[in-house]
């Protein structure tokens, strides 16, 4: 319903319409659903989240016990911060994260619709106020909850449901009480029963009402650490699609935590946004740490880079860098982490206490060329070498040009190198340091940066090269050789339709007859389907080969590639894949550059 017609409608027509269309069972994602704004999520949202500081054992930031951060004066306090300090650089969202509902001791409360209501110590005011507050500013606000009916608002099956006579919380669940989320803390709600979905539209109403903006919906499955049916919660996540739209409030949706990429198609038919990840903070005397969970989201994003676009976004989750030790992170470590989230095109939202920067956290937080990347028309970046301790991450962007990434993931220092024919190009390009705001002049076929341990480099390189021509072998050719398990298999989406798996316990493709017109390192390009990230012995002639670890593509069907340097000879060669004593990625095809 975005049609040019609607566009002068009242917004008390339009909101009629939404509900009538509702009433014969359309679906009205929420971004269409008010045609006087613009689409939600067009580009990843900026701001602010409670959660990596309630969590935190840091000194100081829980005086009052686990948790004890989240209250009304601190929010508004980190919002006064925001305003003054980032929201010209577009970070616009508060995000009130899990608790406002509970007391000191984490005990829940509930009004008398069986609706979470806001802890009297910690919101004395109320949401609506705080939400008031947070628009005065010129913000945004985030709210939040979990998936089901929580425990403790049953009330024995009693409870009424707001606006819907007759329904009680007993006839919203299952009869057996089986529980969902990913901490087992609510009851599964039973779409069968045509009470059910009143409550998804009274909790909706409740938070339209009180002015927010966006909902993180938390514990939602197959995900958050579970899976089975007791824990698919894709009817929740659509009832909450239906309910919003039906408010006539424009509201993100945000589902957490580690969604199942099994039902990516759902999350964004019914989302704005998923996290592809667990909790990036690490619940200790830090916000976050680079082995917990930072270092995670390089092998873990790559499988959800295709589902990244207008209207939904890859969420990676909080991204911690502005507070120096209380990060718990080098310089590095966090510039490393702010590039990744920024060419992943992830949500930029902090959990820093904004209020105490530092002047690096806040040189990486308000960079503008790097905020561009996050924020601009150009797809996400993805791995073109493969998941090894010194990756090299791009995307071609809209004009020509390429963002290109560097990283160093080893624990001391490495030099790593893009080379442009990993990019489909070959001869000189400029490159630009988008941290440093640095032209850094015409490369020729390459640059190689000397990096410390966990460390990045972020460019924009423009080529002034010629376009690269391969020579594409298939990996089910007859004259390539296979050995052990290895076999051919069917494969819709592989480019000659077959492909080469079964290679594991030793099993190998050799791929004969690769030609090349002079001796030197060539980066072969390897099409291949993975499940999960899997590595893979790389030899040409019959050396010693390298092993590589091939990033997931995130399901068998669906084909990515990366680039592996090769050394081969003048004239005729042979590349063999042999997966040891391992399982190793079914491989499609290769590409050998003509030059």
């Amino acid at each position: 319903m975005r049609s040019s017609s609607y566009s002068a409608m009242p917004a008390r027509t339009l909101r009629a319409l939404v509900v009538l269309a509702l009433a014969a069972g359309a679906v009205v994602t929420a971004p269409n659903a008010h045609a006087e704004t613009a689409p939600l999520a067009a580009k990843p949202y900026m701001g602010w989240s409670s959660w990596s500081m309630q969590s935190s054992k840091y000194p100081g930031l829980n005086p009052d016990g686990d948790y004890s951060y989240l209250t009304e004066a601190n929010v508004l306090k980190q919002a006064g911060a925001l305003a003054a300090k980032l929201k010209k650089y577009g970070y616009e969202y508060v995000n009130i994260d899990a608790g406002w509902w509970m007391d000191k001791a984490w005990k829940s409360g509930f009004d008398e619709y069986g609706r979470q209501k806001p802890d009297p110590t910690r919101f004395p005011r109320g949401m609506k106020a705080v939400a008031d507050d947070l628009h005065a500013k010129g913000l945004k606000a985030g709210i939040y909850l979990p998936a089901g009916l929580e425990k403790g608002a049953y009330g024995d099956g009693k409870t009424p449901i707001w606006n819907a006579e007759g329904c009680t919380t007993a006839d919203i669940v299952y009869d057996d009480l089986r529980t969902t989320n990913g901490w087992d803390s609510s009851y599964k709600l039973d779409f069968a029963k045509p009470c059910t979905p009143k409550y998804i539209d009274s909790q909706a109403r409740l938070i339209a009402d009180w002015g927010y903006d966006f909902l993180k919906l938390d514990g939602v499955g197959p995900g958050s650490g579970k899976s089975g049916d007791q824990y698919d919660n894709v009817a929740d996540v659509a009832a909450w699609n239906k309910a919003i739209a039906a408010t006539g409030r424009p509201i993100h949706l945000e589902l957490s935590w580690s969604l199942d990429i099994g039902h990516a198609t759902d999350w964004k038919k019914y989302s704005q946004g998923w996290r592809v990840d667990t909790d990036v903070e690490c619940y200790c005397n830090t916000l976050v740490s680079w082995e917990n969970s930072v270092d995670d989201r390089w092998d873990d994003t790559p499988a959800w880079t295709r589902h990244a676009g207008p209207g939904g976004w890859n969420d990676l989750d909080s991204l911690d860098v502005g507070n120096g030790a209380m990060d718990g992170l080098t310089k590095a470590e966090r510039q490393s982490y702010a590039t990744l989230w920024a060419i992943a095109k992830s949500p930029l939202y902090t959990g820093d206490d904004l209020t105490r920067l530092d002047t690096y956290g806040l040189s990486l937080l308000t960079n503008r060329e790097v905020i561009a990347v996050d924020q601009g028309p150009n797809p996400p970046a993805h791995p073109v070498t493969p998941s090894d301790p010194q990756q090299v991450w791009a995307a071609q962007n809209t004009d020509g040009t390429y963002t290109v990434a560097l990283f160093n993931l080893a624990d001391k220092p490495a030099s790593v190198t893009a080379d442009w024919s990993t990019l489909g190009f070959t001869g000189k390009a400029a490159v630009r340091d988008l941290w440093n705001h640095e032209n850094l002049g015409t490369h020729k076929n390459r640059i190689t940066e000397a990096l410390p341990a966990h460390g990045s480099r972020l460019f924009t390189v423009t080529p002034h090269g010629t376009t690269l021509r391969w020579t594409g072998i298939e990996a089910e050719a007859p004259s390539n050789t296979l050995s052990g398990n290895a076999s051919v298999a069917d494969c819709p989406a592989c480019s000659g339709g077959k492909k080469v798996g079964d290679l594991y316990a030793g099993g190998k493709l050799t791929v004969n007859g690769v030609v090349v017109p002079k001796d030197g390192t060539y980066q072969i390009k390897v099409a291949y389907v993975s499940g999960d990230a899997r590595s893979v012995n790389v030899s040409a002639n019959g050396g010693a080969g390298t092993v590589h670890k091939f990033p997931s593509t995130g399901d068998w069907g669906t084909v990515s590639s990366v680039h592996v340097p090769v050394t081969l000879k003048a004239g005729t060669n042979t590349l063999t894949f042999d997966s040891g004593t391992g399982y190793a990625p079914d491989i499609d095809r290769i590409d050998v550059p003509q030059s």
